[in-house]
Order: C-alpha cells, then structure tokens, then sequence
C-alpha cells in the first residue's frame, strides 16, 4: 500500500522561509509526477507547483521567484522550498503524486500539512 508523508509546516511570520517534504512508501514500481497543492480558508484547492520524474518544474503565477520545488528520486520524496512567505500563503498544502504499483497507475494525495504565515 501506498501513502505519502507529509512533514515541515509550521508558523513563521512574513518574509521568512519554510521547507516541507514529502516522502512516498510502499510497493513502488515508478513515480511520474509530483506536486504540491494547496487549500487556503474559504478557498479551492489549487495547484501551487509540480515536477515531472526528469526534474521539468511548472509554478502557479503567485508563487514564481519565491518557490522552488525539487524531488530525490533515490529517496521518493518531494520538497517545496518557500522563501518570502506572505499571509496568502497560509494554507493547508497537500502532496501529490502518480504513482505506477503492480496495481496500475494513480494519483495520491497525502494527508496535508498546515502551514501559517502572519503579517
């Protein structure tokens, strides 16, 4: 069975930086893309940046220059390195993946991991 481990949120006030990581286990044959989404209060949850398994990196327009996204793919893990973090950053950010099993190809979402900016 498949999960994904989400873990480095936290608080941090405006203009600082937070790293979170994402960690695939399991009966892992390949992994395709990963990414990170994000889901604000009152808000839909929204791609913030993915990562092909050849390392090609795409970025929602509101985070271009302050975040980067890189994965290990000896360690099937993900990370989103956010610097300049501002208050609309505050969300819960979710980890995603495709993920090829002897079961065949899907996606799968971690559990979410909080992540809170102050002014």
């Amino acid at each position: 069975q498949v999960q994904l481990a989400e873990s480095g949120g936290g608080l941090v006030q405006a203009g600082e930086s937070l790293r979170v990581s994402c960690a695939a286990s399991g009966f892992i044959i390949s992994i395709r893309s990963m990414g990170w989404y994000r889901q604000g209060p009152g808000k839909e949850r929204e791609s913030v940046a993915t990562i092909s398994s050849g390392g090609s990196a795409n970025y929602t327009d509101s985070v271009k220059g302050r975040f980067t996204i890189s994965r290990d793919n000896a360690k099937n893990t993900v990370y989103l390195q956010m610097n300049n973090l501002k208050p609309e950053d505050t969300a819960v950010y979710y980890c995603n993946a495709i993920i090829t099993t002897f079961s065949g190809r899907r996606t799968y979402w971690g559990q979410g991991t909080q992540v809170t900016v102050s002014s």
